[in-house]
This record gives C-alpha cells, sequence and structure tokens, in this order.
C-alpha cells in the first residue's frame, strides 16, 4: 500500500465521522438586501471556504505568516487602489487607473524624484456606507511610515516625501527617488487603506494599543465586495455580498469562512461536501490527488509557487559553523533536490535554483547563469572535512575537541514542511552532521521573535516573485526593534546587498531592472542566503459549480477577483 493509499483510507475514515458528528452549518441570517443576501423570491447563493488556521484577525500585518489564508480575507473584504491578478499584473480596482509611464499618471522627473497620481472611483465607499476618499489613503500612508506601529511598515516608504490631496478623489505621491514597485501603494500590502472616520481618533489617542482595536477584528470595515457579519475566534468568519461595492454587487450572497486546525479534517469536509473551496495554502499535492480522486463534485487547479527553502541564522548562529558559506554549500550539496520534487510534488515542479519562480519572464533570462549545486553527498563530506571536522567512528563529524557538529532544523506543520525537513535532515545525517529538528505547534508559530531566533536553519516557503524583496534588506531583519515582524527570515545583513536592493527599486526601465534582478538572484543563489530546493505546487480544490476560481499565484491570491466568482 503507498503512502497515497493509506493517507486516502484515513481521510475516507474522517469523512464518516464528519458526515455523522458535524453541526450544521451557520445560520443564514437576515434575508433583506442590505445583509448581503440575493433579492426577495431568490434562493440565496451560499458557499463555505476554508482556510488552514485560526487567524486572531482579519488583517496580515496584525495576524502574521503562521495562518494561511489572511490575505484572501484580505482580498474579499479588503480592496485596494489596485490588486494584483493570477498572472502577477496589476490592476485597477477602487482606482480608475494604475499609473503608468504610458498613461501620464507615473511622472519621472528631471531631479530624479517622481511622482504616482491615483484617482478614486466614484461612488467608491466603505462598508458602513462612507465615501472613500483621498484622505483615507493619506491616513493609511501616514500609519504605515509611523515608526511606532512597525507591524504596518514597508521598504518602499523610504522612498516617499510626501502626499497631496488636491479634492476628495485626487493624491499625488511625491517620491524621493525612482520607486520600482510604486503602482502596487495603496494595496492591501503596501499602505493599505484604512478608514480615516473611524480609527484615526483612536491612532492619534493611543498608538501603543492601535494594533488592538476591536475594528481589526470583529467590527472591521472595509472596502472590499465583501462584508463581514461575523467574526467568530477559533471558528468562522461570516462575509455577505457589500450591495454597494463599486466595481458591482458580487454574484455570490454569502460566504461562510470556517478556520480548521489541520488539513486532513480540511480533506474530510471538502469529500462530505461542507466545503466547496480552500482558501490559501492547506492541502499538499499528495493529499490533494486524494481527494481529487475521491471528489466527483469538485477539481484541483494547481500552480507551480513559492519555492521551499532552508534559511541558514545569521545573527548570532548556534553552532557559529551555520554562517560559514563552505557548510552551507555542502549541505546543500548533500541533498537530492530532483527525489525531493518528484517525490513531494508529483513532479509538477522543478528543482528550485532560484526563489524567482520559473514562470516569470525575468527567470527565463538569468536562469543560466545561476550556480547549481547537484546532488554529489561524497563532495559535501570533503567540503566539510575542508573545514577541520573528522568524521567519528559513529559516523558523524567531530571539530578538533571531539565536539560533535550539530544543527536544528526548525520548520512549521504541514505535510510538505514536514516531508521535506524530514528528508534533508537525513540527508544531512548520512554525510555526518547530526540534526536536531523541531516542528514548531501552531501556537509557538504565533510568537514571532521564537520563530526567527532559530539557532541553526529553518525550512520554510518564501515568497516566489520580486514582491519579496523588500523584505530581504537589512534593515527588515527581525529584531526587538521591529517587535520581530519583519519578513527577513535569515536576518542576513549586508550592506553591498541592500545596495543591490536599492538599484533595482530605483531602475523604471524593465531592462535596467532585468539586469539588477539578475545580479540579486546571482548573489543569492551564490551566497546561499537561502536555500532553494524545489518549488512547491500549490493546489486550490473547489467545487464544480464555482465559476471563475482559480488556484492562488505568488503575489496574488484566489480570491482577487472574488467579485466574479459564481455558481452554476
Amino acid at each position: 500500500m503507498t503512502l497515497l493509499d493509506r493517507w486516502g483510507t484515513r481521510v475516507l475514515l474522517l469523512v464518516a465521522v464528519v458526515v455523522g458528528c458535524a453541526g450544521p452549518s451557520l445560520p443564514a441570517g437576515p434575508s433583506d438586501r442590505s445583509s448581503g443576501e440575493a433579492a426577495p423570491g431568490a434562493v440565496p447563493k451560499r458557499i463555505t471556504a476554508a482556510i488552514w488556521g485560526d487567524p486572531p484577525t482579519l488583517v496580515q500585518e496584525l495576524t502574521g505568516f503562521g495562518v494561511r489564508g489572511v490575505d484572501a480575507i484580505e482580498d474579499l473584504s479588503r480592496a485596494g487602489l489596485s490588486i494584483t491578478d493570477n498572472q502577477g499584473r496589476q490592476q485597477a480596482r477602487l482606482a480608475e487607473a494604475v499609473p503608468t509611464i504610458e498613461n501620464g499618471l507615473w511622472k519621472l522627473l528631471p531631479d530624479g524624484r517622481m511622482e504616482t497620481t491615483w484617482k478614486i472611483r466614484e461612488r467608491a465607499s466603505w462598508h458602513d456606507g462612507t465615501p472613500l476618499t483621498s484622505a483615507d489613503a493619506a491616513f493609511g500612508l501616514t500609519v504605515g511610515q509611523d515608526p511606532e506601529v512597525p507591524e504596518f511598515g514597508h521598504a518602499g516608504f523610504a522612498s516617499i516625501e510626501g502626499v497631496e490631496t488636491p479634492d476628495p478623489r485626487t493624491l499625488t505621491v511625491r517620491w524621493s527617488r525612482p520607486y520600482a514597485d510604486a503602482d502596487k501603494l495603496f494595496s492591501p500590502r503596501f499602505a493599505s487603506l484604512l478608514p480615516k472616520h473611524l480609527l484615526e481618533g483612536p491612532y492619534t489617542d493611543n498608538k501603543p494599543g492601535f494594533t488592538q482595536l476591536p475594528y481589526w477584528a470583529g467590527e472591521f470595515v472595509g472596502t472590499g465586495p465583501f462584508k463581514v457579519r461575523e467574526f467568530a475566534l477559533g471558528s468562522h468568519v461570516l462575509f455577505e455580498a457589500f450591495d454597494d461595492y463599486v466595481l458591482g454587487r458580487p454574484a455570490i450572497d454569502v460566504i461562510e469562512l470556517r478556520f480548521f486546525p489541520d488539513v486532513t479534517t480540511i480533506a474530510a469536509n471538502i469529500l462530505a461536501g461542507r466545503v466547496d473551496l480552500t482558501l490559501g495554502k492547506t492541502l499538499s499535492v499528495e493529499q490533494a490527488i486524494g481527494v481529487r480522486d475521491q471528489w466527483g463534485a469538485g477539481v484541483m487547479d494547481n500552480a507551480s509557487h513559492n519555492p521551499v527553502s532552508v534559511f541558514a541564522q545569521f545573527l548570532n548562529p548556534t553552532p557559529p559553523l551555520v554562517a560559514n558559506l563552505q557548510f552551507r554549500r555542502a549541505l546543500l550539496h548533500a541533498v537530492d533536490r530532483q527525489e525531493l520534487a518528484d517525490t513531494l510534488m508529483a513532479g509538477l515542479t522543478p528543482v528550485a535554483h532560484s526563489f524567482l519562480y520559473p514562470n516569470q519572464a525575468q527567470y527565463r533570462e538569468i536562469e543560466a547563469a545561476l550556480p547549481r549545486y547537484e546532488y554529489d553527498p561524497g563532495r559535501a563530506g570533503q567540503m566539510i572535512e575542508a573545514l577541520g571536522y573528522a568524521m567519528g567512528t559513529d559516523g558523524f563529524f567531530r571539530d578538533r575537541a571531539g565536539q560533535q557538529l550539530a544543527v536544528e532544523l526548525r520548520t512549521y506543520t504541514g505535510d510538505v514542511n514536514q516531508k521535506a525537513t524530514l528528508a534533508a535532515a537525513d540527508s544531512w545525517q548520512r554525510i555526518g552532521v547530526t540534526v536536531d529538528v523541531n516542528v514548531m505547534s501552531p501556537q509557538a508559530t504565533q510568537d514571532n521573535e521564537y520563530v526567527f531566533t532559530y539557532p541553526g536553519f529553518t525550512l520554510q516557503r518564501y515568497t516566489g516573485d520580486l514582491t519579496g524583496l523588500p523584505n530581504l534588506y537589512s534593515y527588515r531583519a527581525p529584531t526587538s526593534q521591529n517587535n520581530f515582524r519583519s519578513g527577513n527570515v535569515s536576518r542576513y545583513m549586508n550592506p553591498d546587498f541592500d545596495a543591490l536592493l536599492d538599484r533595482y527599486f530605483t531602475s523604471v526601465p524593465t531592462q535596467q531592472r532585468t539586469e539588477v534582478i539578475g545580479q540579486i538572484i546571482y548573489h543569492i543563489a551564490d551566497q546561499l542566503t537561502q536555500m532553494t530546493l524545489f518549488y512547491d505546487a500549490e493546489p486550490t480544490m473547489f467545487s464544480s459549480r464555482l465559476v471563475n476560481v482559480t488556484a492562488r499565484w505568488p503575489s496574488s491570491t484566489q480570491a482577487w477577483n472574488a467579485h466574479e466568482w459564481e455558481l452554476k
């Protein structure tokens, strides 16, 4: 019996439990149009979606990265002026257009500065009926730039010198220098829109308590196609269609988004007919194939996604050898990455020689120049011996003092994370490195200080496109100064690399940017600040009755076009 066969058997057993024991779905609530239900006489269109985890808030900045799918929650309820679609392109949402050089809304000035201008659509409004104005966008920018609330920070803020709001629907941002991702401003992940009429007072009166406001959870008021009717910690969030959404009322009336503590239970609920759609990262490829083959009422869509990578600790690592480049190269040579891709991804994705996922045009231009670390355990052992270590009689390396060479490899829960971690640990131990595997509990992942102060190595999925570049700056290394909330996982700090990032973000012409991207990717691959293993194939499961739903792509979510979802 294969692993897939055994897993499928477990799912079938769980289905019996779910069907027999699960309670009824949540009540539909009021049926008037103002509640988001269908028109009188019509049957409400209602779906149930699932995410893996228990978010304490409805926004990514305050939830962290341990709960999958919070970014999809944002796209349901928290629209920005633009959004990234499932091909990596910026599309206008609450703005009339995305600034570009061609449409004149993005201006490069002779003195090296630049301006971007946004025009908010007529009738764009908050869920409480208050019109969305340029003052709300400017307020979001103020909060984002405030060092007293670092949770909302972004690398792009360092390039912004001011904003002008000549009228309630227009704002012009002045930039001190070119910034390549300026068109992503005022999206949920970069200076998100904030309701000034609700939050300016609490922000001014009590900045330390700003992130603890009930607004971020049960009292959330957003701008997206769906508004929050009910948020129950540990259980669910109930969304209803926003009748006055500026792009048109969604076709779906109600979305019940349920929180699940593990993916096996998600799979069982799908097969029991209690879940129509998965959001964020949920089932592994193996699990999704098992569900697909048994779920006659649904389909699996898949996209090559973020690389599964090992990150070394660069800030006070234990042992100090972790920071040694030759040691990291030896460890990567010891792992058969092709076998990992074939086994864990069912051959759907390739080995990752870069963090940039392979469907991007930039990847094809730089791939040939990247260093390769082919599987060669013999060479790996020789490289470690050259560092002064000798193989003991027990088959493990020891230093000159007789101390065994040992490292910790930490990871998150999750099928792929844990299997890849065990495989990497086994590979390292086969060449003589003792490995202590540490799978963090869901509760532990909520402690950012614990997450980012791992002593040796951590394995996780990481952003597979260029939106992750701002997190690689030295100042984004998680420390006590920023409440351990930044995204520089390895805490790698290098002024020359920071200068490369600066060059990228100040290069607007495509050819210049591509050249700098190549240098950035080469630096990461050569110095192994991120030891990429293979690209994750991220399946999305959805009911056959759902239309216009696709898999989640890097920098996007399944919910990027939620207002266009429909039921057959």
